[in-house]
Protein backbone atom coordinates (compact mmCIF):
# COMPACT_ATOMS: atom_id res chain seq x y z
CA UNK A 1 0.00 0.00 0.00
CA UNK A 2 1.33 3.40 -0.99
CA UNK A 3 0.89 6.74 0.82
CA UNK A 4 1.36 10.26 -0.54
CA UNK A 5 4.89 11.60 0.02
CA UNK A 6 6.12 15.18 0.02
CA UNK A 7 9.39 15.54 -1.94
CA UNK A 8 11.63 18.52 -2.69
CA UNK A 9 12.43 19.39 -6.32
CA UNK A 10 16.17 19.33 -7.05
CA UNK A 11 15.80 22.15 -9.62
CA UNK A 12 13.52 24.75 -8.03
CA UNK A 13 13.58 23.62 -4.38
CA UNK A 14 9.78 23.62 -4.08
CA UNK A 15 7.92 20.82 -2.34
CA UNK A 16 5.62 18.61 -4.39
CA UNK A 17 3.46 15.58 -3.66
CA UNK A 18 4.43 12.16 -4.98
CA UNK A 19 0.94 10.68 -4.82
CA UNK A 20 0.10 7.09 -3.93
CA UNK A 21 -1.24 6.54 -7.47
CA UNK A 22 1.99 7.89 -8.99
CA UNK A 23 4.01 5.60 -6.71
CA UNK A 24 1.89 2.65 -7.83
CA UNK A 25 2.45 3.61 -11.48
CA UNK A 26 6.22 3.88 -10.90
CA UNK A 27 6.21 0.43 -9.25
CA UNK A 28 4.24 -1.12 -12.14
CA UNK A 29 6.77 0.28 -14.62
CA UNK A 30 9.68 -1.06 -12.57
CA UNK A 31 11.03 2.39 -11.67
CA UNK A 32 13.03 2.22 -8.45
CA UNK A 33 13.85 5.92 -7.98
CA UNK A 34 11.48 8.60 -6.79
CA UNK A 35 11.10 11.64 -9.06
CA UNK A 36 13.69 14.32 -8.36
CA UNK A 37 11.80 17.14 -10.08
CA UNK A 38 8.36 18.63 -9.55
CA UNK A 39 5.85 18.24 -12.44
CA UNK A 40 6.57 21.78 -13.71
CA UNK A 41 10.36 21.29 -13.78
CA UNK A 42 9.93 17.82 -15.30
CA UNK A 43 7.82 19.32 -18.12
CA UNK A 44 10.35 22.12 -18.67
CA UNK A 45 13.24 19.62 -18.79
CA UNK A 46 11.33 17.44 -21.29
CA UNK A 47 10.53 20.46 -23.49
CA UNK A 48 14.18 21.56 -23.43
CA UNK A 49 15.31 18.06 -24.37
CA UNK A 50 12.87 17.97 -27.29
CA UNK A 51 14.02 21.34 -28.60
CA UNK A 52 17.65 20.18 -28.47
CA UNK A 53 16.81 17.16 -30.61
CA UNK A 54 14.97 19.26 -33.16
CA UNK A 55 17.78 21.70 -33.76
CA UNK A 56 16.73 24.21 -31.13
CA UNK A 57 18.75 25.55 -28.25
CA UNK A 58 22.14 24.03 -27.63
CA UNK A 59 22.70 22.81 -31.15
CA UNK A 60 25.99 23.84 -32.65
CA UNK A 61 25.84 25.52 -36.01
CA UNK A 62 27.53 23.49 -38.75
CA UNK A 63 30.68 25.14 -40.06
CA UNK A 64 30.52 25.86 -43.77
CA UNK A 65 33.46 26.42 -46.13
CA UNK A 66 33.60 28.49 -49.34
CA UNK A 67 34.02 26.58 -52.59
CA UNK A 68 33.57 26.93 -56.34
CA UNK A 69 31.28 24.43 -58.07
CA UNK A 70 33.25 22.09 -60.33
CA UNK A 71 30.33 21.89 -62.75
CA UNK A 72 28.97 25.44 -63.20
CA UNK A 73 31.70 27.57 -61.56
CA UNK A 74 29.27 29.23 -59.15
CA UNK A 75 30.51 30.20 -55.66
CA UNK A 76 28.92 28.09 -52.93
CA UNK A 77 29.48 26.80 -49.41
CA UNK A 78 29.90 23.19 -48.33
CA UNK A 79 29.98 21.47 -44.90
CA UNK A 80 33.56 20.18 -45.36
CA UNK A 81 36.96 21.66 -46.10
CA UNK A 82 37.56 21.18 -49.86
CA UNK A 83 41.02 19.76 -50.57
CA UNK A 84 41.01 20.11 -54.36
CA UNK A 85 41.45 16.36 -54.84
CA UNK A 86 37.76 15.71 -55.61
CA UNK A 87 35.14 17.81 -57.39
CA UNK A 88 32.83 20.00 -55.32
CA UNK A 89 29.32 20.83 -56.49
CA UNK A 90 26.78 23.50 -55.59
CA UNK A 91 23.33 22.38 -54.43
CA UNK A 92 21.80 22.77 -57.90
CA UNK A 93 24.49 20.67 -59.62
CA UNK A 94 24.81 18.08 -56.83
CA UNK A 95 21.13 17.05 -56.55
CA UNK A 96 20.73 15.80 -60.15
CA UNK A 97 24.00 13.84 -59.79
CA UNK A 98 22.93 12.14 -56.56
CA UNK A 99 19.57 11.09 -58.06
CA UNK A 100 21.22 9.70 -61.24
CA UNK A 101 23.76 7.61 -59.37
CA UNK A 102 21.17 5.08 -58.14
Amino acid sequence: MFNDKVLVCKDCGNEFTFSASEQEFFAEKGFTNEPGRCPQCRAAKKAQSRSNHRGGFGRQERQMYPAVCSSCGKETTVPFQPTGEKPVYCRDCYQPRSRNSW
